[in-house]
């Protein structure tokens, strides 16, 4: 079974764009899946823009971190 890291993240609205709230899942395969709670549909990662798209690449940015300081440690 593989491992899989949940986050959530509450955008709020700007302007004429309304709210968005987002769960990211990050598996340790390297896969992503992000879902739109309020409609039920998975989006790309180039859908997203503001501050969605800065939440991803910090997580994704600290998911790669920390999965090649486990590699490193293993293989050492």
């Amino acid at each position: 079974m593989e491992n899989c890291e949940h986050l959530r993240y509450l955008e709020p609205s700007r302007g004429s764009r309304p709210s968005r709230d987002l769960t990211f899942k990050f598996y340790d395969s390297g896969r992503l899946v992000i879902v739109d709670n309020d409609s039920g549909n998975t989006m790309n990662p180039r859908e997203l823009s503001g501050g969605s798209y800065d939440f991803y690449v910090r997580q994704r940015l600290a998911f790669i971190k920390r999965d090649l300081k486990s590699k490193i440690e293993k293989y050492a």
